[in-house]
Parts: structure tokens; sequence; C-alpha cells
């Protein structure tokens, strides 16, 4: 959600006129979009500005702004610990940082932080603002904003705001519109899209008939999703995603942990039973399915039992890869106001390496079965350690390395057959170019 919100900054930015460069010591704005879930987020944000305040005492008229998640929740806190900012801006008005950034030029610092409640649907889904996408042929496209579950731990409810859903009519023009332009890919947005329509209709949920409408857009050769929640992952939406050919085999169904008492603890709806069914519910329909997964360690309360029941689940689950992370407690959630439970730091740790032993060994597993299978690539570009290879993405989200004499166009679609694995990708060699990208229209590129 936040690379999306990059992407509009971005061109936001260059519509005002802006080039981007990769060279901060030339920028005359230097905009953050800033996370909140985790700590490191936080701590990466103030080291950022005080290497900032060093080249503004050198070059007084650069702007530097902070935007999203971090600045919603403590937009005077950014403030009072960083006077050189000149504009602090919310996940709520994202489309007013350029006027934010000509009024701190004329008037001075400026923070707006604005409530959803403020917010008409447009200025909720400003789908309507240009963008400067990093992929020409991939796009994200948000379905929701906001949530409406309260797991103990996450922040995201605070600065996000309740689940609103964008019309269904509006998404599949939005998806229209990236299929003339050569987008090939879409990945749908919200931070749990199974609840999509809900507050729509009142027949059932809708997020099914979304995932076959955009699937049956003429020009979209894959769909994906993020993120899912387990307590409502329904039969429709595994059926939509076996019958829909466009929707990839990737499910991204995050566990969080495998203990019952944990999971209550954390108030996620579901026992590990109950997620390791739904799990075999959607891999007897796709038998192709890979799934990837959160998994939080050291959750206050976690006992070795706890742990050792989140191993014996993992394990079972058989993931294809797994985002793992120590818990990290977020100031106004309940989770952080246990500090009498947390555990200690040698003990986290020590699971945390242990959790992803268990976790790899799957994966390869996982990845060493598709050897000698040839794969769908949807190619990204040379690989960032060696030029001579290309790299790119199957439909199941899987990372493929292969050897080209001529590396094809970022966008371009290859067969290439699988000849090794590793825990975190695949090697292949090229079998041949299928399809080559067309873009229609020129989207540029940038890095904020």
């Amino acid at each position: 959600m936040n690379e999306h919100d990059s992407e509009r900054l971005a061109g936001l930015l260059e519509d005002d006129g802006m080039e981007a460069t990769d060279d901060v010591e030339q920028a005359d704005v230097v905009l953050l979009n800033t996370c909140c879930i985790r700590e490191n987020a936080d701590n990466k944000l103030y080291g950022h500005l005080g290497h900032l305040k060093s080249l503004k005492d050198r070059r007084p008229g650069m702007q530097i702004a902070v935007g999203g998640c971090l600045a919603q929740k403590d937009g005077d806190t950014i403030r009072a610990r960083a006077p050189q900012v000149d504009a602090v801006f919310g996940t709520h008005n994202v489309g007013r940082a350029v006027e934010l950034l000509r009024q701190a030029a004329t008037s001075g610092p400026v923070t707006e932080i604005l409530d959803q409640a403020q917010l008409d649907e447009d200025e909720a889904f400003p789908s309507a603002l240009p963008v400067c996408r990093q992929l020409p042929y991939a796009a994200w496209v948000t379905i929701q904003i906001g949530c409406d579950n309260a797991c103990a731990f996450c922040i995201v409810p605070a600065v996000r705001g309740r689940a609103i859903s964008r019309p269904f009519d509006q998404v599949v023009a939005e998806v229209e519109g990236l299929a003339a332009a050569g987008t090939v890919e879409v990945t749908l947005l919200g931070q749990n899209v199974n609840s999509y329509g809900r507050d729509l209709t009142r027949r059932r949920p809708l997020f099914a008939e979304l995932l076959r409408a955009v699937g049956g857009v003429d020009g979209i050769r894959r769909v994906r999703f993020t993120s899912p929640h387990p307590k409502d992952l329904r039969p429709e939406t595994i059926e939509a995603m076996a019958t829909t050919p466009a929707v990839c085999p990737h499910l991204h169904l995050p566990l969080q942990a495998g203990s019952d008492r944990t999971l209550a603890a954390m108030h996620r709806g579901y026992t590990a039973r109950r997620y390791l069914d739904r799990l075999a519910a959607a891999r007897a329909a796709m038998p192709e399915l890979a799934v990837t997964t959160d998994l939080i360690v050291a959750f206050p309360g976690e006992t070795d039992d706890d742990f050792e029941r989140t191993l014996e689940v993992v394990a079972e689950a058989e993931f294809d890869s797994a985002y793992t992370f120590l818990f990290s407690p977020r100031p106004g959630t309940q989770a952080a106001a246990m500090e009498d439970r947390f555990v200690p730091p040698d003990v986290a740790a020590d699971r945390f390496a242990r959790l992803n032993v268990v976790v790899e060994r799957s994966a390869l597993a996982r990845h060493q079965a598709r050897l000698g299978r040839v794969e769908d690539v949807l190619v990204e570009g040379p690989s960032k350690r060696d030029p001579t290879q290309a790299t790119g993405r199957t439909g199941q989200n899987k990372l493929v390395h292969f050897p080209a004499d001529r590396v094809p166009a970022a966008g371009t679609f290859a067969t290439v057959r699988v000849t090794g694995a590793a825990p975190h990708y695949l090697r292949g060699e090229l079998v041949e170019v299928t399809a080559r990208p067309c873009h229609r229209t020129r989207i540029p590129v940038t890095a904020l």
C-alpha cells in the first residue's frame, strides 16, 4: 500500500514539473514516505532526517517532506524531533503533498494530518492522481483502504482507518485502462481483501466476483492480491482463484502463530486447525498453489510450548516462503501494553533462528519439487548481481534467474526450464521468448 502511495507521490511531483534524481545531494525536494508496522521504520526515519539536516544546512532551499503511516501516527513528534522538515502529512491526504510543499515555501513548515471521516469518496481513493509506476508492465490497484479487524499487535487500523471498499465498477474500469496502456499484471490491494464489498452490499462478499471480473479484462494475463485474512478465506474465493486462468496460483495467507492460545491473545479469529483446513481446501482446488505467510516470533506471553506449536504448524503447512518478524511493540496497540509479558531478547532471537530453519527447509523442498518443470516467467530485467543473467517471476511468484545472451526486456514473457533450486529462488535455462512487452503509453520510472 505504501509503495503504491509512493508511486502517486512521484507522479504528483513529476506532474508539477520536477524530475527524479538518484543523487540526494542534488535534490531540491526529498520526500520520505513512511511505514510504522515495526519499530525499525521509526529508527530509519530519524536516521535519514539527521543526514538530511546536514544537507539542508548547506542548501537552505532544499525542502524535506515526511508522509505516510508514521507521519499519520506521529505528526507532532516528527515536527518536534526534526524541525528541519518542511511538510508533514499522513495517509489520508497524499494528494495534497505538492500544495503543502508550496505552502511551506511561502509561510514556513506545515503539518496536516487528516482523519478518515474528513474525506469524501474521491479523496479516500485518489485514483485520479498521476502515477509514476516502478514497473511499466505491472500495477498496484487499490480496492480497499483501512481495516475493521482488531489484531492486538497491529497499528494499521489506527493509521489507515476503518475498512472502506472502492466501488466495483471503478476498480474494473481502472484495470481496463491499465490493460489498454499495456499493463499485463495487476495486484489488488487491501488490508483484508477477503472482506471487500461488505460495506457496499448485503449480498455475499464481492471479492470472488471482483477476481473474475478483473481476470476477464482483455490483456491482463496475471492477477495477484494482497493480503487476505485467514478467517475470511471463503470457498467462493478459492473457487474463483481456481477457475479464473489469469489469477495467479499464489496465496499469501498470514498465519502469525501456530499456538491457539497465542492466536487468541492476538485476536486473530481462527485456530491453527481452522487455518490448516482452509489451506488444505485451497491446495486441493489448486494443486499448483504456492503459499506464503507472515509469522511473528515472541508475541507477549509466548511460552516454549506455544513456540513449539508454531514450529509444528509451520512444518505441517510446508510454506513456499515466509516473512518472519520478531514482535515489535507499537504504541497504542493492546500488545504494547503487555510489557510484563515480553519475551527476553535472547530467547526471542533463539526462537527466530529456529523458526527460519523450518521455513527454509520447506521452501527448499517446494523449490526442488519444481526441478525440470517449464515455467511461464514474466521477465523483470537483468539480475542486479550479474547483468548476463535475466530475472523474472513465475505465476507462483517465485523468483527465477536464467542466463541469456541478450536479456529480454522487462515485461517480456518467456518459458524457462528449472535447473536449480535454492530456498529463495530458482535457477533455469531459457527455452523461448513467448511474448514481448507492448506498452502503448510511456510510463516513467522513478525512485524516491
